[in-house]
Parts: structure tokens; C-alpha cells; sequence
């Protein structure tokens, strides 16, 4: 058996520490998909290591995902590349040599 080492597994465990979720208030049995109810208000919940608690709320799906994800509401710092051409004529051993005088057909 082989087990890893416990520093290895702390050093896994210690990653998530701090990693949000939203959780939607509606009675029930207990956390669901949060797309059945995008209007249902919304617990921001934090992992410590052993358990989520309380970290926040949300009135909706739309302000929990401002909340979970910051960075997507950033704009982009810089213009998207252009693209190379891929139809462009290729230069590699793989194309087809170009045809010569040597009577071959």
C-alpha cells in the first residue's frame, strides 16, 4: 500500500482553506444545484480547513457569483492576439514536394 506522505496530504488540505461557496436558503433537504433558483437569496459560506461557516449573503445567484468569482468582472488587460493564419502554406517535410520536370505523374 501506498500511503502519501502526511506532509503531502496538509499541503493539499491547507490549499483549500479559504475557497467560497454559495449556498441557496430554501427549505429542503439540504445544499442543491443553485441554478434552480437564481432569485433565492444566497449563504456565502468560507472552508477553514475542517468545516464551511458563515461568511456572508447574497440576495441572488447574480450577486453571489460577484461575490465567488472577482476576477471575471475585471475587463481584460490586454487586446486579444490575432490569430495566425492556419491556411497559410507550409514549410514542413510533411507537405507535398513541389511538382518537377522529372516526367513522374
Amino acid at each position: 500500500m501506498d500511503d502519501e506522505p502526511l506532509s503531502e496530504w496538509a499541503d493539499r488540505r491547507d490549499a483549500k482553506i479559504g475557497r467560497l461557496r454559495a449556498v441557496p436558503l430554501i427549505p429542503g433537504d439540504g445544499p442543491q444545484a443553485g441554478h434552480l433558483n437564481p432569485e433565492a437569496p444566497r449563504l456565502i459560506q468560507r472552508w477553514n480547513g475542517h468545516t464551511w461557516e458563515a461568511h456572508g449573503f447574497a440576495a441572488n445567484l447574480a450577486e453571489a457569483k460577484r461575490i465567488l468569482y472577482p476576477a471575471a468582472q475585471e475587463p481584460p488587460t490586454q487586446a486579444p492576439v490575432p490569430a495566425q493564419n492556419p491556411l497559410r502554406a507550409g514549410t514542413g517535410r510533411h507537405r507535398k514536394p513541389p511538382a518537377t520536370g522529372s516526367g513522374r505523374s
